[in-house]
């Protein structure tokens, strides 16, 4: 074998390396950069809206991951810091529906039933941001959602036009954390791709403006 070809070699396998290192290396830039954008409830800024991500349900029942989210941004709606929770989450079927079961959930809780905005068609993160500021013309936010996750939403919505800030919802620890942990690596970096591209939610539709 040449030395040159060994070099080739070389070259080929420290760029395979890389490719391979680069989700990782990004989601940990993600964090670093957005740590000082994460808060709780009680030293978080007032915003108009809290924007709330949706997570599996089971029929009207929240699975534990989405009920925590949820607390936390009814907590900042009886804390004053927010006027009102756009929940944003899937509802593909007719019988899946995630917005509607967290809009239950929080009028169950005291929140003012005019004070919960539904948004059906947010199926990813990158959906939920384009349509908090195309449809529902945010300019600004609070994103409510688990540690793991906040750090992308930010990202996501700040390079899609919005000023926002995150309060984790993370009163325990998850049975799959290291699932999550190991998902969110790739959704980040798959996040990069998106805001890049910039294309448009796959559902849109008209403007409806949080009053």
């Amino acid at each position: 074998m040449s030395k040159r070809f060994r070099r080739v070699l070389l070259l080929i396998a420290v760029l395979l390396f890389f490719i391979a290192l680069s989700p990782f290396l990004w989601r940990m830039t993600v964090r670093y950069y957005y740590a000082g954008a994460m808060y709780d409830v009680d030293s978080v800024r007032s915003e108009h809206v809290a924007i709330v991500y949706g997570a599996e349900v089971r029929g009207a029942r929240l699975t534990t991951i989405l009920r925590d989210r949820m607390d936390t941004a009814i907590a900042l709606y009886h804390a004053g810091k927010v006027n009102k929770l756009l929940v944003s989450g899937d509802n593909s079927f007719a019988d899946y529906n995630e917005p509607d079961a967290m809009r239950q959930y929080a009028i169950t809780q005291g929140v003012a039933p005019d004070d919960v905005v539904a948004d059906y068609a947010g199926r990813r993160t990158y959906d939920t941001c384009y349509r908090a500021y195309h449809v529902f013309q945010l300019e600004s936010a609070i994103l409510v959602t688990q540690a793991f996750h906040l750090p992308r939403a930010i990202f996501t919505c700040n390079m899609l036009g919005l000023d926002t800030v995150g309060v984790g919802s993370d009163p325990r620890i998850y049975r799959q954390a290291d699932y999550y942990e190991g998902r969110e690596t790739l959704a980040t970096y798959r996040a990069l791709w998106d805001v890049m591209r910039h294309q448009p939610a796959e559902i849109v539709g008209a403007a409806e403006p949080i009053e």
